[in-house]
């Protein structure tokens, strides 16, 4: 399986602006730059598309490792803050926190938190970060 996007850029890395687009269509010429990136403009950035990605893999390997064991879940709530952070003359993406919170009736805690961490450490996502990864993981009623 392979998936592909793409990235089109025009002018200097400063004052220049770009358009990613997903094979999917769910991105289409979707406008990033320098300023959605490091000032907090409105648009997307490669790190804000990591964390989603990251956040949705979780999720989705957390929701296969749960049905495997014949549990189902109520709801699953995942965030993912990537950190983007100075690397020498770069940048490096140094740390993905994923913060999970679930319902899922009658899962004791201790089992919960085991399948949270299998789902870390065997997501797709996970495997790819070359990247501290954290993890808060918590039941609610």
């Amino acid at each position: 399986m392979i998936r592909k996007g793409n990235a089109v850029w025009h002018g200097t890395g400063r004052d220049g602006s770009g358009a990613l687009t997903s094979a999917s269509g769910v991105l289409s010429a979707t406008p990033y730059s320098f300023k959605t990136r490091f000032e907090g403009e409105p648009g997307t950035n490669p790190e804000e598309l990591i964390a989603a990605a990251h956040a949705g893999c979780f999720t989705m390997a957390l929701a296969f490792a749960l049905q495997g064991a014949g549990i189902t879940p109520e709801e699953l709530r995942t965030e993912a803050a990537v950190s983007l952070d100075p690397d020498g003359a770069g940048f490096k993406i140094s740390k993905s926190a994923l913060t999970l919170r679930a319902k899922i009736p009658g899962l004791d805690a201790a089992k919960f938190l085991a399948f949270a961490q299998g789902a870390e450490k065997n997501c797709p996502v996970s495997k790819v970060l070359n990247a501290e990864i954290t993890l808060d993981a918590a039941l609610e009623d």
